[in-house]
């Protein structure tokens, strides 16, 4: 049961963390790393293919973290604003 806690832990405040932009990359690789295990768990032992074992949020939620650790937050994240405050530091 202790799984269950620690992935509503995880989504609780990185998923809060990932919404504003804090700390994007790192993050979105945690959450893309517990959907990943969530499906091997859940829905992989039910079916291979996750139209047939009700995985397909599960599979959609990995590639979207996974897409924003390689792209970023974006410009209106607090990582954004981190960088530009730092870039007129300098």
């Amino acid at each position: 049961m202790w799984e269950v806690q620690l992935a509503g832990i995880l989504e609780t405040f990185l998923g809060g963390s990932f919404t504003l932009g804090f700390l994007t990359r790192p993050i979105a690789f945690i959450l893309a790393g517990e959907m990943a295990v969530a499906y091997f768990q859940a829905n992989f032992p039910l079916s291979f293919w996750p139209t047939a074992n009700w995985g397909i949020p599960t599979v959609l939620y990995c590639f979207v973290f996974l897409y924003f650790m390689f792209a970023g937050a974006g410009p209106w994240s607090i990582d954004a604003m981190i960088a530009r405050r730092a870039g007129n530091r300098v």
